[in-house]
């Protein structure tokens, strides 16, 4: 039986099994079919003995062997999120350190660490000074602590489109703002969010005697990719002091790049961004964040006072992140994105970004030459829609066809009631020959 502290002798055997079962699964991720739909029938019940750390690996080896494989290059489907190993070693370093993080006094070196990445986040999306934010677990925990900081008054109203991210309705329902306080602004020909629009709305909600307090926009839809006029969208909130929120949780690390940067024109004027590095910058899931133009914002929203904190200091220059979100016990999540972009470069991370633009508009090229398909978007991120020109129908079947091979992993959606098949590349480990092979599937179910 394993002790819960193992000797020096025991961790080094343990940490070599599992650096082996790391390696080995890397390894395989290439030859492993991107969708497996068998049944996990292993043993995982938990009982009074223990079992040796070779046996427990094998039986979790054959759980991550079924399912979706979205550690793998040919995961093309919702929003394909890495899993960079250099991460997971800063996890393993994180997590054995088990540090508070979430106050500064107990842990000033590690929230300094985690405090640089959110200066270098503000930095990238042009953030003026006083500007910060918080790691969270995720899109939907960053929009939530937004919608509760931008929010004035117990009512108000919102203004989304139909492609806005579903946790902001969410969010705005766990805040308490009852379904028809999201108000949903139709989108133009390229399925953006109309300003003229948003603003005869906004004008008319005023008129009925509601409180409208923000606008939604989007730097990258799930269902195309979709960027809205982010620009236009900061001027109209700005005309009518409303919060400007981004959800840049797919595309907003395409600022990293020149053409991201283009196509993201406006974002650097919003009030608060959401960010998930566990899709752009290649992280393990669980890594999201939110950019504040104004972090004394958050502070309102946030900071508690209790008699228990009182032995609590300050640290000057640092934040106490439990006044800036929700979470008051964490894990330490700034290692886990300081330490890939301090091994690898920041450059490493701008020249894989361009890349998956490079290979969704290849996608998009070769797609546009297989005869019946039909693609009434150009991709402005990383996404490509399309559909079979005889109709929902004759989509769905080669949709299915594709899902029953297992070979690649594409997702669907329904864009103006039609039926479309999506293929969007981010993974760090999808390249060249992954996407064409996609293709060339597709060419021949087709």
């Amino acid at each position: 039986m394993l002790p819960l502290e193992p000797s020096a002798a025991e961790l080094r055997e343990l940490g070599t099994a599992a650096l082996d079962f790391v390696t080995s699964f890397v390894a395989g991720l290439p030859g492993r079919p991107a969708h497996d739909p068998a049944a996990f029938d292993g043993d995982v019940s938990i009982t009074g003995d223990a079992r040796p750390l070779g046996e427990l690996l094998d039986t979790v080896g054959a759980a991550a062997a079924v399912g979706v494989e979205t550690a793998g290059p040919r995961y093309l489907g919702y929003i394909p999120a890495g899993g960079l190993v250099t991460s997971a070693i800063a996890g393993l370093l994180t997590l054995t350190m088990n540090r508070f993080g979430t106050v500064a006094d107990m842990a000033p070196g590690l929230v300094a660490i985690e405090e640089s990445v959110l200066r270098w986040l503000c930095a990238e999306f042009g953030l003026p000074a006083g500007s910060g934010g918080v790691l969270t677990s995720g899109g939907s925990l960053a929009t939530l602590t937004a919608v509760v900081a931008a929010r004035r008054t117990p009512d108000g109203t919102l203004y989304v489109s139909e492609h806005t991210h579903v946790c902001v309705a969410k969010a705005a329902s766990i805040a308490g703002l009852p379904p028809e306080s999201v108000r949903v602004v139709p989108v133009d020909d390229q399925l953006r969010m109309d300003p003229l629009a948003a603003a005869r709305m906004i004008a008319e909600d005023r008129r009925r005697g509601l409180v409208p307090f923000l606008i939604a926009g989007t730097a990258g839809t799930t269902d195309t990719g979709a960027v809205d006029p982010l620009a236009e969208l900061a001027d109209l909130a700005r005309r009518e002091d409303l919060w400007f929120h981004v959800d840049g949780a797919y595309g907003g690390a395409f600022q990293l790049t020149e053409r991201g940067r283009a196509r993201l024109a406006g974002i650097e004027q919003a009030d608060s961004i959401t960010l998930d590095p566990h899709k752009g910058l290649f992280l393990p899931y669980g890594i999201g964040a939110l950019l504040v133009r104004d972090t004394t914002t958050l502070d309102r929203a946030y900071h508690r006072q209790a008699a228990y904190y009182q032995d609590l200091g300050r640290r000057e220059g640092l934040p106490d992140y439990a006044h800036r979100g929700l979470e008051l016990t964490r894990e330490h999540r700034g290692l886990a994105v300081w330490l890939p972009l301090r091994l690898h470069g920041v450059q490493s991370f701008r020249d894989a970004l361009d890349e998956k633009l490079d290979l969704a508009w290849r996608a998009y090229e070769e797609l546009l030459r297989i005869p019946g398909l039909d693609l009434p978007w150009p991709p402005r991120l990383s996404t490509v829609v399309f559909r079979a020109s005889a109709g929902d129908g004759a989509t769905e079947r080669l949709f299915d066809e594709i899902r029953a091979r297992g070979r690649y992993l594409l997702t669907s959606t329904r864009i103006r009631g039609r039926f479309f098949i999506r293929l969007c590349v981010l993974s760090h480990r999808t390249h060249a020959e992954h996407v064409l092979g996609a293709v060339e599937e597709i060419r021949s179910l087709s």
